[in-house]
């Protein structure tokens, strides 16, 4: 029932005299006691879930991290990723720590039945990152894609609903695994960022031995570059390299486009 070993079920049997509710209690703390003792390690691997209701108005991303691959990829610990996903879905919290205080099940809570999974899989284990984008009935939909199996995940809004936009939806969330947007569009791209690439364009420019006085001018250049490279509706798409991924939604309706995303990863 608990997933623990042998040996530790026979152990926390012994202590709690033979109570088999308060055994489980012991395993419990014992999971307690390895998160504390784990907190520090590093959870790289894991698993990315993404998912979308029924109406396709919700989306959710959910990763799940643990220490090693040969946990991540265990068909158990993958399941226990979905249904905290499912979870998140159904309720869609405020952020992580709204998720973690959600009840799970036999009277615990998603956080508490974490700390136990640390007790039976003796990793440390973690919600990494939880995400969600919504749109409201009759203004768009929502869409998943799970990469390299578990090891990425993507959700992607549509300003348009209808069947039609499912696949051009799905094509657009393979893009953003493949090429890493950093934004929606230019627009989206923080001001640090700008500033950062900037600074970048001018030193390049600057060892390629320009004149100082022109470093402002090409960093600029190079950072229209940059939104071309890196913000979704300027990346050319990769599928058809003639057009970008702006122009290859309106070539499927002229007011078809993207409203948001969510794109995590392992690692």
């Amino acid at each position: 029932m608990t997933g623990a070993g042998m040996m530790d079920c026979k152990k926390a049997l012994e202590e709690a005299g033979g109570d088999f509710d308060k055994a489980v209690e012991v395993l419990r703390k014992q999971g307690q006691k390895l998160s504390l003792k784990r907190a520090d390690r590093e959870a790289k691997e894991g698993a990315v879930i993404a998912m979308t209701s029924a109406n396709r108005n919700n989306g959710v991303l959910v990763r799940l991290s643990c220490e090693t691959d040969f946990v991540a990829k265990n068909e158990d610990f993958v399941n226990f990723a979905k249904s905290i996903t499912e979870i998140a879905l159904k309720t869609l919290p405020a952020d992580t720590d709204a998720l973690l205080a959600l009840p799970y099940a036999s009277g615990l809570t998603v956080g508490e039945k974490i700390t136990e999974q640390v007790g039976v899989i003796g990793e440390k284990v973690e919600v990494s990152h939880y995400s969600k984008l919504e749109t409201a009935a009759g203004q768009g939909q929502v869409l998943p894609y799970i990469h390299m199996g578990n090891r990425a995940g993507v959700i992607v809004a549509l300003n348009l609903e209808g069947p039609e936009f499912v696949d051009p939806g799905k094509n657009v969330a393979m893009q953003i695994a493949a090429m890493r947007p950093v934004a929606l569009d230019k627009d989206g791209v923080s001001a640090d960022m700008i500033e950062k690439e900037i600074e970048i364009g001018k030193e390049q420019a600057r060892q390629e031995g320009k004149p100082e006085a022109m470093l402002e001018k090409i960093a600029v250049g190079k950072l229209n570059k940059f939104y071309q490279e890196s913000t979704l509706l300027n990346q050319t798409y990769v599928k058809d390299g003639k057009m970008t991924v702006a122009q290859y939604l309106q070539s499927l309706n002229k007011d078809l486009t993207v409203t948001a995303f969510k794109h995590v990863e392992l690692g």
